[in-house]
């Protein structure tokens, strides 16, 4: 999915393995696994994916 601009988090681990996220399709955010760039990728709608990111920061510690 070349169309896709995905970005690692500044959170990655310093090996590299980090989960990346595309923003630059409308009403698509789309993940996969850094250390297979060529492997599958799971899209979401923005609110699934802004649902999910604000239960992760609620549950911080």
């Amino acid at each position: 999915m070349s169309e896709f601009r995905f970005k690692k988090s500044s959170y990655s681990e310093p090996n590299g393995e980090c989960v990346e996220v595309a923003r630059n399709i409308p009403r698509t955010v789309a993940l996969r696994d850094s250390t297979r760039p060529g492997g599958p990728v799971v899209t979401l709608a923005p609110d699934a994916w802004g649902a999910f990111t604000a239960d992760l920061r609620r549950r911080q510690p």
